[in-house]
């Protein structure tokens, strides 16, 4: 998922802080699962490609491929060499990418279906927020929540939901949900055609993990949002993931949950525990999107579904 602020790009990195990243899970054993020994082909946007956390790697460099991101940590568990893993995943794709090159701004990431063979064994597929509209309506409440906070955060302005508001005054609700079922649709298409290219695959759609928490008092802190803005966009993130997981179900897919597992780990839980960083990241990570915990939380929610 690709989100935007004023100041620019996210994706982009401007934001972060280097510390050192977990890498504990080498110590995992493998896990014995007849038929997911590859070939495995990863497909997927920013959330699952990693972007800014160690280390990089993989072509196109605009893609922003960590080797620690999910697609890879799923790999190491199932055993499965480098050569039987392709991880076609690339900051900012839209559903569209699957089927067309995505050009970056570094290089051209080919359309990431093309990675598929009647090899193919094992695919999981991440995407979608960026289809939706949910990073630009991120940075709309999040200018918002900076003026609420600025003008004494209910002290002179009683609407603790002013993104919501006027999200609903001026349609821009109704276009993240059309957006969200247009998304959907493409998805359905795409799945259909990985049946296709890869007719013995397990397909794995993995939903987005959650980025904000219940609790307003922390997350208006390090996210600048309004109160009941917070509870909007939760609701906008799960509906986009209910999207997911019918379209993933109605085409035979399995889906995987990675919201529930990481509700105590959001952009507004400690440092130590998040899985998604805030505005301002305090490890290598881009802001608003999974650190190097996070992905290894998603990793597990895909390994205990494969199991």
């Amino acid at each position: 998922m690709r989100i935007t602020f004023a100041g620019g790009l996210v994706a982009a990195g401007a934001l972060t802080v280097a510390v050192a990243h977990d890498g504990g899970h080498e110590d995992k054993p493998a896990v014995s699962v007849a038929w997911a020994k590859g070939p495995y082909v990863a497909l997927g946007d920013s959330y699952t490609a990693g972007p800014m956390i160690p280390g990089q790697h993989g072509t196109p460099a605009g893609c922003a491929r960590s080797d620690h991101n999910y697609p890879s940590l799923v790999a190491a568990r199932l055993g499965i060499t480098a050569t039987d893993f392709r991880d076609m995943s690339c900051t900012g794709a839209t559903v569209a990418d699957l089927t067309e090159p995505q050009h970056t701004d570094d290089g051209t990431n080919p359309a990431q279906l093309t990675a598929l063979s009647a090899k193919t064994r094992l695919v999981s597929i991440g995407i979608g927020g960026n289809d939706t509209g949910f990073g630009p309506m991120i940075k709309r409440c999040v200018t918002m929540g900076a003026v609420y906070h600025a003008l004494g955060s209910g002290t002179y302005i009683s609407d603790d939901s002013p993104c919501k508001r006027l999200s609903t005054e001026d349609g821009s609700n109704d276009q993240v949900e059309r957006k969200t079922g247009t998304a959907g649709a493409r998805l359905a298409d795409a799945l259909r055609e990985i049946k296709r290219r890869a007719p013995e695959a397990h397909v794995y759609v993995v939903g987005y993990p959650d980025i904000l928490s219940t609790d307003s008092s922390v997350c208006e802190r390090v996210m600048s949002l309004a109160p009941s803005d917070m509870a909007y966009l939760r609701e906008k993130e799960q509906r986009l993931n209910t999207e997911l997981r019918e379209r993933a179900e109605a085409a035979g897919a399995v889906y995987v949950d990675t919201y529930g597992p990481s509700e105590d780990h959001n952009a507004c839980s400690a440092e130590d525990t998040r899985w998604i960083e805030p505005l301002l990241p305090s490890s290598p990570a881009v802001a608003v999107h999974p650190n190097a915990r996070g992905e290894q939380g998603m990793a597990d929610a895909v390994l205990r579904t494969i199991r």
